[in-house]
């Protein structure tokens, strides 16, 4: 008898244990403390309009590089596999050699890789190299000495001598050509639609001559940006990464506890917040809702935990203007009712075995007794 009691008391204090720990729970008591455990791990940081302010003082605008906005399109020159259509006007033969009928494709002439057409007699030309209007000029000239006063137009069908390469998280990644109207980043992003759950606003990167360039399309792409006048050229790289990577953990007393994609360079604590559902009425504690910055990199330099007082009448103003970045953890304790709730839950499973092993043991000791 004395031994199923020992063992239930045992039992019920090894669950009595987690009563104090009744939760998630972020004690910032000993933060900042001097010779304390955390004092050299953790910097304690309280979110006021005065940090916001000095936070704005500080903030770098983005801002289109000066070489990129520098180059302007120049007349498109003709290269190795365009597809050119030649029209000589009232000389059908010289048009459309292969009869009327057929498809207009297969009138074109294809510039070769070593950048040459062969023209009827003129036989081989060069035209790799050439505007539209120096090719045109060239082959009305060549032309005069077979046909009187010939009206020779051209076009190009098909570019396929320059192209630029987008990928990453749009819907229709891979080459854009390069044509006789200029492409824009912007335009290109448009044509290709933009994945809007999966991209990174924020880190678009055109590589160009063996040079990366990080443009932010969110802060770029606003009114009185200039985003819209980068051109693309041949040989140029867009990547437009994938957000999977850059995320917003958001713990505790919340609706929904979620990792929040991060989609655009500035996210706002009251848009992270309010993403999430908001702040559990009923058991969060207003006075702790923190945001930790640097978790990832705690073993090599401090952390820095920011503290908003959410109840506070300007609260909202403040968390509206108090920037996230990407992998801050933001925190919402709980209440102080929560806790003792929680103890209280906790507690009530240990009391109840402890009961019954008693009752036990006096059923046991009435028996013997008998």
């Amino acid at each position: 008898m004395i031994r199923s009691l020992s063992l239930a008391v045992l039992a019920g204090l090894a669950l009595q244990g987690c009563m104090f720990a009744p939760g998630q729970y972020l004690d910032t008591s000993e933060i900042g403390t001097e010779g304390s455990p955390e004092s050299s791990r953790v910097e304690l940081i309280p979110i006021t309009p005065k940090l916001i302010a000095q936070n704005a003082a500080t903030y770098v605008s983005s801002s289109v590089p000066a070489e990129l906005l520098a180059f302007k399109p120049q007349a498109y020159r003709i290269g190795a596999n365009d597809v050119l259509y030649i029209t000589v006007w009232d000389h059908p033969e010289l048009t459309a050699p292969s009869g009327p009928q057929q498809q207009i494709d297969a009138n074109g002439r294809l510039v070769r890789p070593d950048g040459t057409i062969f023209y009827p007699y003129i036989g081989k030309l060069d035209a790799a190299g050439k505007t539209i209007e120096e090719l045109r000029a060239t082959i009305a000239q060549r032309l005069a000495q077979y046909v009187d006063s010939p009206q020779v137009d051209l076009s190009v069908l098909r570019f396929a001598s320059q192209k630029a390469i987008l990928a990453g998280a749009v819907i229709k990644a891979g080459p854009i050509p390069i044509t006789t109207s200029p492409v824009s980043v912007v335009e290109a992003l448009g044509a290709s639609e933009i994945d809007p759950l999966n991209a990174d606003l924020s880190g678009l990167v055109l590589t160009r001559g063996g040079r990366e360039y990080t443009l932010d399309l969110d802060s770029l792409n606003g009114q009185g940006a200039q985003l819209h006048n980068v051109f693309l050229k041949d040989g140029d790289q867009l990547y437009l990464p994938y957000n999977d990577r850059k995320k917003i953990y958001v713990m505790g007393e919340v609706l929904a506890p979620q990792a929040v994609k991060f989609k655009t360079k500035r996210m706002s604590l009251a848009d992270v917040i309010g993403s999430v559902g908001g702040l559990n009425q009923t058991t969060s504690n207003g006075n702790a809702l923190y945001v930790i910055r640097g978790a990832e990199n705690i073993d090599t330099q401090p952390a820095k935990v920011y503290q908003l007082d959410a109840e506070s009448p300007v609260a909202f103003a403040i968390a509206n203007r108090f920037e996230l970045k990407p992998q801050d953890i933001v925190y919402v304790g709980p209440a102080q009712v929560t806790r003792w709730n929680r103890l209280i839950s906790q507690l009530l499973p240990s009391a109840t075995i402890l009961g019954t092993s008693a009752a036990a043991g006096n059923n046991l000791s009435e028996a013997n007794s008998r």
